[in-house]
């Protein structure tokens, strides 16, 4: 062979390695699972002496803004020492409910509490931001059967239900049963509540007017009251969701998906009810169960579920079409980067994770991404 065929010969062998490299010659690269580091300096001290209880629940607003929404009741005596007459320490004193910080950790904004005009929850639970800026907040206390809307700064808008110590009932439509996680299909101006720690259903609101639209239960049956006996590994897959019914979501394709966390499995459905399909996770956990809040990954396809486990304390990266798990971030424990009852997980434009924990654990993290998702 000439030296001149000899130098084609690389050069094309070459060129095909990197159009197969590239994904050009048909083949994609493979996509590895995302990766994260935590990210111990965020966020930054509370000012004015406050202190964070439990976190109920997160969000994430179009300018990458961290909402948080906390327990300021949650504190025990000896985290408010600033706050006893006479004070017993230097610190601490309760921040208000809703928190806002920037990608910095800063804190940029508080507000919340009770106020004339609507019923604030006994205890804080979820906080969702739609592209207007609004938020909603919701609350699981014995009473807390109502959903509040505001406007970014703490302006009161709308309420949905009433706080009441009425029974379950699955078929009341004019309030909700301790209320868990909210989303909001903004083309549709329709309202979605994982309802919630009392009531055993998915319900739908027009977001505008609070007029009640549909509700289901799991598999898309009609939502029911009836008793259930524990949690029981092995047992046959339940026909109705346990308490609490703690999460909804909506994908880009358009599922929604629903942390049916109890019995340790997300079912997904359309946005009309109809049941798609159901993803069993770790069916072994027993107490709090294993499906408490998920997150999308952030390519086009949102190829993965980022699962917030607070029994198991780990987030689970599982694959989105079936469910399989490809890898785990954190552990129980104390330290940065593990969880004590991790219960509440966000992610941000750029695919950095987010978390809140409730229990004793009552403090936010931040992971960031450090291997994203290789897309063509």
């Amino acid at each position: 062979m000439s030296s001149v065929n000899r130098c084609l010969k690389i050069v094309s062998i070459f060129i095909s390695a990197c159009l197969l490299a590239s994904g050009i010659c048909g083949t994609a690269r493979a996509q590895a699972p995302p990766a994260y580091r935590i990210d111990a300096s965020w966020p930054k001290q509370l000012p004015n002496n406050w202190i964070m209880g439990q976190v109920g629940g997160m969000a994430v607003d179009r300018e990458d803004r961290i909402w948080v929404l906390q327990r300021p009741g949650s504190n025990a005596k000896d985290d408010l020492g600033a706050a006893q007459i006479p004070p017993t320490s230097e610190c601490c004193v309760s921040a208000p409910p809703v928190l806002v910080f920037d990608a910095a950790g800063n804190l940029v904004k508080s507000w919340g509490g009770p106020g004339p005009g609507y019923d604030w929850p006994s205890s804080e639970h979820s906080i969702f931001v739609d592209q207007a800026g609004n938020v909603w907040i919701t609350g699981n206390g014995a009473k807390d059967r109502q959903a509040l809307k505001f406007t970014g700064d703490g302006k009161f808008i709308l309420e949905i239900g009433h706080p009441s110590a009425a029974p379950m009932n699955n078929s009341d439509t004019t309030i909700l049963g301790r209320p868990a996680g909210i989303e909001l299909d903004e083309k549709a101006h329709e309202i979605y509540f994982a309802d919630g720690y009392m009531n055993r259903r998915v319900i739908v609101f027009d977001s505008e007017t609070g007029a009640f639209k549909r509700m289901w239960g799991a598999y898309g049956k009609q939502p029911s009251d009836l008793d259930l006996a524990p949690y029981s590994p092995g047992e046959t897959p339940s026909q109705l969701f346990r308490n609490p019914v703690h999460a909804v979501h909506i994908s880009q394709d358009g599922f929604v998906y629903v942390c049916d966390r109890v019995n340790d499995r997300i079912q997904v459905f359309t946005k009309d009810g109809k049941f798609s399909k159901e993803i069993i996770l770790r069916p072994q956990t027993l107490g709090n169960g294993s499906a408490y809040d998920l997150a999308f990954s952030r390519d086009a396809a949102q190829k993965y579920l980022l699962v917030a486990d607070g029994e198991n304390n780990v987030i689970w990266t599982l694959l989105r079409t079936d469910g399989s798990i490809v890898g785990t971030t954190g552990h129980a424990g104390r330290n940065a980067g593990q969880f004590h009852h991790v219960h509440a997980i966000v992610s941000d434009s750029k695919g950095n994770l987010y978390t809140g924990e409730v229990e004793t654990g009552r403090r936010i993290q931040k992971f960031s991404i450090v291997q994203d998702i290789v897309t063509h």
